[in-house]
Protein backbone atom coordinates (compact mmCIF):
# COMPACT_ATOMS: atom_id res chain seq x y z
CA UNK A 1 0.00 0.00 0.00
CA UNK A 2 1.08 3.59 -0.32
CA UNK A 3 0.75 5.82 2.70
CA UNK A 4 -0.17 9.41 3.31
CA UNK A 5 2.77 11.77 2.65
CA UNK A 6 5.26 12.35 5.43
CA UNK A 7 7.15 15.61 5.80
CA UNK A 8 10.94 15.37 5.75
CA UNK A 9 13.21 18.40 5.66
CA UNK A 10 10.46 20.62 4.30
CA UNK A 11 9.67 18.24 1.44
CA UNK A 12 6.99 15.65 0.99
CA UNK A 13 8.25 12.10 0.58
CA UNK A 14 5.96 9.27 -0.49
CA UNK A 15 6.47 5.93 1.19
CA UNK A 16 6.10 2.88 -1.03
CA UNK A 17 6.31 -0.86 -0.52
CA UNK A 18 6.04 -3.56 -3.17
CA UNK A 19 2.32 -3.81 -3.62
CA UNK A 20 -0.19 -5.83 -5.57
CA UNK A 21 -2.67 -3.96 -7.72
CA UNK A 22 -5.48 -5.85 -9.44
CA UNK A 23 -6.10 -5.01 -13.07
CA UNK A 24 -8.67 -6.59 -15.38
CA UNK A 25 -6.10 -9.15 -16.57
CA UNK A 26 -3.36 -9.62 -14.04
CA UNK A 27 -2.04 -8.79 -10.60
CA UNK A 28 0.92 -6.45 -11.01
CA UNK A 29 3.67 -5.77 -8.52
CA UNK A 30 4.88 -2.20 -8.34
CA UNK A 31 8.62 -2.05 -7.54
CA UNK A 32 9.66 0.19 -4.68
CA UNK A 33 12.88 1.34 -6.33
CA UNK A 34 14.17 2.97 -9.51
CA UNK A 35 17.28 2.26 -11.59
CA UNK A 36 19.51 4.59 -13.58
CA UNK A 37 21.58 2.69 -16.14
CA UNK A 38 24.98 3.85 -17.36
CA UNK A 39 27.84 2.47 -19.43
CA UNK A 40 30.78 0.73 -17.74
CA UNK A 41 33.82 2.95 -17.45
CA UNK A 42 31.72 6.08 -16.92
CA UNK A 43 30.03 7.60 -13.90
CA UNK A 44 26.25 7.72 -13.45
CA UNK A 45 24.08 10.72 -14.29
CA UNK A 46 26.17 12.11 -17.13
CA UNK A 47 23.56 14.21 -18.90
CA UNK A 48 23.80 15.14 -22.59
CA UNK A 49 21.40 18.03 -21.99
CA UNK A 50 23.94 19.68 -19.68
CA UNK A 51 26.66 19.83 -22.34
CA UNK A 52 27.43 23.03 -24.22
CA UNK A 53 26.88 23.22 -27.97
CA UNK A 54 30.65 22.96 -28.38
CA UNK A 55 31.03 19.88 -26.16
CA UNK A 56 28.07 17.87 -27.43
CA UNK A 57 29.29 16.79 -30.92
CA UNK A 58 32.47 15.26 -29.51
CA UNK A 59 30.59 13.31 -26.83
CA UNK A 60 28.03 12.02 -29.35
CA UNK A 61 30.84 11.01 -31.72
CA UNK A 62 32.57 9.11 -28.91
CA UNK A 63 29.31 7.32 -28.05
CA UNK A 64 28.83 6.35 -31.68
CA UNK A 65 32.38 4.99 -31.86
CA UNK A 66 31.69 2.86 -28.79
CA UNK A 67 28.50 1.58 -30.45
CA UNK A 68 30.36 0.65 -33.65
CA UNK A 69 32.98 -1.11 -31.49
CA UNK A 70 30.22 -3.23 -29.93
CA UNK A 71 30.40 -1.64 -26.48
CA UNK A 72 26.73 -0.67 -26.51
CA UNK A 73 23.67 -0.80 -28.78
CA UNK A 74 22.00 2.54 -28.09
CA UNK A 75 21.45 4.76 -31.14
CA UNK A 76 22.16 8.51 -31.02
CA UNK A 77 21.22 9.64 -34.53
CA UNK A 78 21.69 13.06 -36.10
CA UNK A 79 18.25 14.21 -34.89
CA UNK A 80 18.47 12.72 -31.40
CA UNK A 81 19.27 15.94 -29.54
CA UNK A 82 16.55 17.87 -31.37
CA UNK A 83 13.99 15.27 -30.31
CA UNK A 84 15.39 15.18 -26.78
CA UNK A 85 15.30 18.96 -26.32
CA UNK A 86 11.72 19.14 -27.55
CA UNK A 87 10.64 16.20 -25.40
CA UNK A 88 12.27 17.66 -22.28
CA UNK A 89 10.65 21.06 -22.87
CA UNK A 90 7.25 19.43 -23.24
CA UNK A 91 7.85 17.17 -20.23
CA UNK A 92 8.81 20.18 -18.10
CA UNK A 93 5.61 21.95 -19.14
CA UNK A 94 3.46 18.90 -18.35
CA UNK A 95 5.10 18.39 -14.95
CA UNK A 96 4.56 22.02 -13.96
CA UNK A 97 0.92 21.74 -15.07
CA UNK A 98 0.62 18.72 -12.76
CA UNK A 99 1.85 20.81 -9.81
CA UNK A 100 5.50 19.81 -9.86
CA UNK A 101 8.24 22.25 -8.90
CA UNK A 102 11.27 21.27 -10.96
CA UNK A 103 14.69 22.55 -9.93
CA UNK A 104 16.27 21.61 -13.26
CA UNK A 105 15.28 22.22 -16.89
CA UNK A 106 16.28 18.65 -17.80
CA UNK A 107 15.69 15.73 -15.43
CA UNK A 108 17.78 12.80 -14.30
CA UNK A 109 16.34 9.64 -15.87
CA UNK A 110 15.44 6.32 -14.24
CA UNK A 111 13.28 3.32 -15.00
CA UNK A 112 10.77 2.04 -12.48
CA UNK A 113 12.25 -1.07 -10.89
CA UNK A 114 14.66 -2.61 -13.36
CA UNK A 115 14.66 -3.14 -17.11
CA UNK A 116 16.08 -6.25 -18.76
CA UNK A 117 15.81 -4.41 -22.08
CA UNK A 118 17.89 -1.47 -20.83
CA UNK A 119 20.45 -3.66 -19.10
CA UNK A 120 20.92 -5.59 -22.34
CA UNK A 121 21.97 -2.46 -24.22
CA UNK A 122 25.61 -2.95 -23.17
CA UNK A 123 27.85 -5.71 -21.79
CA UNK A 124 28.41 -5.03 -18.11
CA UNK A 125 25.80 -2.28 -17.96
CA UNK A 126 25.89 -0.55 -14.55
CA UNK A 127 22.95 0.68 -12.47
CA UNK A 128 22.51 3.27 -9.73
CA UNK A 129 19.51 2.29 -7.61
CA UNK A 130 17.37 4.47 -5.36
CA UNK A 131 14.31 3.61 -3.28
CA UNK A 132 11.13 5.42 -4.30
CA UNK A 133 10.81 6.64 -0.72
CA UNK A 134 13.85 8.91 -1.26
CA UNK A 135 12.29 10.74 -4.21
CA UNK A 136 10.34 13.87 -3.20
CA UNK A 137 6.99 14.07 -4.92
CA UNK A 138 7.41 17.74 -5.76
CA UNK A 139 10.44 17.03 -8.01
CA UNK A 140 9.59 13.54 -9.29
CA UNK A 141 7.44 12.63 -12.28
CA UNK A 142 6.92 9.56 -14.42
CA UNK A 143 5.78 8.79 -17.93
CA UNK A 144 4.33 5.60 -19.34
CA UNK A 145 6.45 4.49 -21.20
CA UNK A 146 9.60 6.55 -21.89
CA UNK A 147 9.17 10.29 -22.36
CA UNK A 148 10.03 10.30 -26.09
CA UNK A 149 7.05 8.03 -26.75
CA UNK A 150 4.77 9.46 -24.06
CA UNK A 151 5.04 13.02 -25.41
CA UNK A 152 4.13 11.76 -28.89
CA UNK A 153 6.94 13.77 -30.47
CA UNK A 154 8.50 10.72 -32.14
CA UNK A 155 5.76 10.98 -34.77
CA UNK A 156 7.14 14.39 -35.82
CA UNK A 157 10.44 12.66 -36.62
CA UNK A 158 8.90 9.94 -38.77
CA UNK A 159 9.25 7.26 -36.08
CA UNK A 160 6.49 4.76 -35.30
CA UNK A 161 3.92 5.99 -32.81
CA UNK A 162 0.69 4.48 -31.50
CA UNK A 163 -1.35 6.78 -29.27
CA UNK A 164 -2.30 5.37 -25.87
CA UNK A 165 -4.57 6.83 -23.17
CA UNK A 166 -1.67 7.32 -20.76
CA UNK A 167 0.41 9.35 -23.22
CA UNK A 168 0.72 13.16 -23.13
CA UNK A 169 0.94 13.11 -19.33
CA UNK A 170 3.68 13.70 -16.82
CA UNK A 171 2.28 11.94 -13.76
CA UNK A 172 3.17 12.78 -10.18
CA UNK A 173 4.93 9.87 -8.52
CA UNK A 174 2.08 9.26 -6.06
CA UNK A 175 -0.15 8.41 -9.04
CA UNK A 176 1.76 5.17 -9.67
CA UNK A 177 -0.77 2.86 -7.96
CA UNK A 178 -3.65 4.33 -9.93
CA UNK A 179 -1.87 4.24 -13.30
CA UNK A 180 -0.48 0.72 -12.85
CA UNK A 181 -3.85 -0.43 -11.53
CA UNK A 182 -5.45 0.73 -14.77
CA UNK A 183 -2.80 -0.31 -17.29
CA UNK A 184 -0.50 -2.82 -15.57
CA UNK A 185 3.26 -2.74 -16.03
CA UNK A 186 5.12 -2.92 -19.35
CA UNK A 187 6.52 -6.40 -20.10
CA UNK A 188 9.84 -7.02 -18.36
CA UNK A 189 11.84 -8.73 -21.10
CA UNK A 190 15.13 -8.25 -22.95
CA UNK A 191 15.18 -7.64 -26.69
CA UNK A 192 15.95 -10.74 -28.79
CA UNK A 193 17.45 -8.36 -31.37
CA UNK A 194 18.36 -4.71 -30.73
CA UNK A 195 19.18 -3.75 -34.29
CA UNK A 196 16.57 -1.28 -35.56
CA UNK A 197 14.80 -0.96 -32.19
CA UNK A 198 14.35 2.78 -32.78
CA UNK A 199 12.11 2.03 -35.78
CA UNK A 200 9.50 0.14 -33.76
CA UNK A 201 6.76 1.29 -31.36
CA UNK A 202 8.30 1.47 -27.88
CA UNK A 203 6.47 0.39 -24.72
CA UNK A 204 9.27 -1.15 -22.68
CA UNK A 205 9.24 0.43 -19.20
CA UNK A 206 7.90 3.23 -17.02
CA UNK A 207 10.35 6.12 -16.99
CA UNK A 208 10.86 8.13 -13.80
CA UNK A 209 12.24 11.67 -13.99
CA UNK A 210 13.90 13.43 -11.06
CA UNK A 211 14.03 17.20 -11.49
CA UNK A 212 16.56 17.89 -8.74
CA UNK A 213 20.18 17.02 -7.91
CA UNK A 214 19.45 16.56 -4.20
CA UNK A 215 18.26 12.90 -4.25
CA UNK A 216 21.35 11.73 -6.20
CA UNK A 217 24.06 13.69 -4.36
CA UNK A 218 25.79 10.58 -3.02
CA UNK A 219 26.36 9.36 -6.59
CA UNK A 220 27.88 12.69 -7.65
CA UNK A 221 30.48 12.93 -4.88
CA UNK A 222 34.02 11.81 -5.81
CA UNK A 223 34.84 8.36 -4.44
CA UNK A 224 37.19 8.30 -1.44
CA UNK A 225 40.65 6.92 -2.14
Amino acid sequence: MWTEPAESGGRTLWSFRRLGVMTSQTRSLIPDFVSHYYLPGTRPFLNLSELSAEERPGVLLALDKRRVAGEHKRVFGSRYMDLRRRAEARLLELFEQAGGRPERTAPHYFVLGESAWYRGLAPGMQAAVLPLSELPSIVTSFTYPDSFTATGLVADFGLPYESRPYHHRAFRIEELPEVVGLYGLPPEEPAPVYEGYERHAFEKYIEVQVWSDAPIQRFLRPARV
